[in-house]
């Protein structure tokens, strides 16, 4: 998945657009409010009074922002009407530090109404209604704040959201808020508003940016380490919920899958460019540890083959991760036979000058999985053209294998680069490579601005086995399951779809040419096991994911937004299934944790060629 510290900075960096606000303070109320903050809300996502002025809109201030680029305070009308799909919050944008007014003050606010789409139109995001350039007088001091409303399981429907406008390309914006039957109505129908939840199960660890996910529902997709599975693109599980904080960073707490912010959680309800729907909390629950263990795999009998793959998250050598790298590779995988490295960058990182070997890179791994008690592990990979295979800027990622020579040995087939392409020919009855290792169709487009597979040829106790290491394209540019456009749009699948063809043409090549082959692709595909890209690269039978091997709810690699998913595979070829000899790992140690060293989970397998 795209890391969004990069898109995160912008937004917080970008210039105001309104002008400052301006308060006044009165010791006697002014006129009586014409327009009221549900009024405002309406009853679909886009309010009636968009770009419009109003006057005197009251409401007792529940939240003040004094930071980022979204600074203001929320204001919510005491006197709700009848209707369940208008909200009776709304957010004062006022740019700067908001002064004048605190929480608990009735206020009137005139100014003007805006939809503002955090992360731009092009995000697919909702927009959030705010009254702008405001100026805002103060009624009186001391209410009480309307008393939160209650999100729990009982009030978030089981359907996420509606089908969209077909008419206005799957917006859902101009739909009539149903809250009672889709959650993101119901989440919507409460934007601006005091909610609160109680006893919450978090599903996603806490982050640098202090921020954690929570459910409402404990046993929506439940697995037995405390996440949310998501399993398929119709079950979106409606119970996740964003927690940040109007407090200090500081007392965020530091969460992991499992734990359960007890008591209360209560705050006006947001919309954000990361995550959509976000408590911001100005009242926080009380941590309390699920004590949750990293895992560690089974060591490998003599006469299995341990493969395993590991995205290490953009690892140069001037990282500090390098010995808990190593300790992940050798006490929780158990030092594999052979992993296939992701997200291995060039000698100097992020650096931009040119470099694009990683010899330094990989050799520091090695030397520190060695002084952790690991093996002498040997290695191979294919140095990338510069800048042409995406990733960080200038950190030129590319997949790389290590094995250790005293269990396999590699076949070494001269010619391999950046630009040649790895076929396969028939040596003595069987299939063999051209080169080795070797990249999949380079120069196709499929595989413009992404990792290109890697190849190899391994031999195990007189086997031949052949292992390719991917990275697919990610899914950065997608829209977020909170998008405007229902069903959620998912443009990076194109790409992704066209290099499962690829690998799965290439795998077929071999089976073709030796019907028994053993074959292992493996790696991060940034894709789901029931997704199309799997599907493709199961096609005709030519791989299987071996993770369906596993229960649904072990079945995850990631947590995205408080989604445990599968984004890392193993798959293999029909004479490794057919065997039925096979033990898969997916060696939960990264993902749900606040303190990860890569967030991605690596994924085992042994079994006997």
């Amino acid at each position: 998945m795209p890391s969004k510290s990069s898109a995160r900075l912008a937004a917080l960096t970008v210039a105001a657009v309104c002008s400052a606000a301006s308060t006044v303070v009165l010791t006697s109320p002014a006129h009586a409010d014409s327009v009221r903050i549900h009024d405002i809300q309406g009853s679909t996502r886009i309010s009636p009074y968009a770009g419009k002025q109003v006057t005197d809109v009251t409401g007792i201030v529940t939240g003040i922002r004094t930071y980022g680029s979204s600074r203001g305070f929320w204001i919510q009308d005491p006197d709700a009407d009848a209707d369940p799909a208008t909200s009776e919050g709304v957010f004062v944008f006022t740019s700067s530090t908001p002064k004048g007014v605190a929480v608990g003050d009735l206020v009137s606010v005139s100014g003007t109404v805006s939809e503002y789409v955090p992360g731009g139109t092009s995000s697919g995001n909702q927009a959030l209604t705010e009254i702008t350039r405001p100026t805002t007088t103060v009624l009186s001091s001391g209410n009480a704040v309307p008393a939160a409303t209650v999100i729990d399981a009982k009030s978030v429907p089981s359907a996420y959201a509606p089908a969209g406008d077909s008419a206005a390309n799957n917006s859902i914006n101009g739909l009539p808020l149903r809250p009672s039957t889709y959650a993101l109505d119901l989440y919507e129908s409460l934007e601006g508003m005091n909610v609160q939840v109680s006893d919450t199960r978090v599903v996603g660890a806490t982050d640098p940016y202090s921020e954690l996910w929570v459910t409402v529902k404990p046993w929506e997709n439940r697995n037995r380490r405390g996440g949310t599975v998501y399993g398929s693109y119709e079950s979106q599980n409606t119970g996740r919920i964003q927690i940040q904080s109007l407090g200090a960073v500081a007392d965020f707490p530091k969460a992991n899958v499992g734990d359960t912010l007890t008591g209360t959680t209560a705050g006006p309800l947001d919309y954000n460019q990361f995550g959509g729907y976000t408590l911001i909390a100005n009242q926080l629950g009380t941590l309390k540890s699920a004590d949750l263990k990293r895992e560690t795999t089974e060591k490998q009998k003599n006469g299995e083959l341990a493969v395993a793959t590991y995205n290490v998250e953009n690892l140069d050598p001037s990282d500090t991760t390098f010995e808990e790298h190593a300790s992940a590779i050798v006490n929780n995988l158990k030092s594999p036979d052979i992993v296939s490295l992701e997200e291995i960058q060039d000698n100097n990182g992020a650096k931009n000058d040119g470099t694009v070997a990683a010899d330094q890179t990989i050799q520091k791994l090695i030397d520190t999985i060695v002084a952790a008690g690991g093996p002498t592990y040997d290695w191979r990979s294919i140095d990338p053209a510069d800048k042409a295979d995406g990733g960080e800027p200038g950190g030129n990622i590319r997949q790389a294998f290590l094995f250790n020579p005293e269990r396999v040995s590699f076949t070494d087939r001269a010619g391999g680069d950046a630009t040649t392409a790895v076929g396969v020919t028939e040596e003595d009855g069987k299939a063999a490579l051209t080169v080795s290792p070797g990249r999949i169709d380079p120069a196709n487009t499929a595989f413009a601005n992404s990792r290109k597979p890697l190849a190899g040829e391994f031999v195990f106790r007189g086997r031949t086995v052949f292992v390719i290491a991917n990275h697919f394209n990610s899914k950065g540019g997608d829209q977020g399951l909170t998008s405007q456009y229902q069903p959620v749009p998912r443009s990076s699948e194109t790409q992704r779809h066209q290099q499962a063809g690829l690998v799965n043409a290439f795998v077929k090549d071999i089976l073709d040419t030796q019907k028994n082959a053993d074959v292992v692709a493996l790696g991060d595909f940034n894709d789901f096991e029931f997704s199309e890209t799997t599907k493709i690269l199961e096609r005709d039978g030519a791989l299987w994911a071996a993770v369906k091997s596993l229960p649904r709810s072990e079945r995850y690699s990631y947590v995205y937004q408080g989604n445990s998913q599968v984004l890392d595979q193993i798959l293999v070829s029909p004479s490794i299934r057919r065997g039925c000899d096979f033990e898969y790992d997916s060696v939960h140690m990264n993902a749900e944790f606040n303190d990860q060293i890569s967030d991605h989970d690596p994924q085992v397998m042994r079994f006997k060629p």
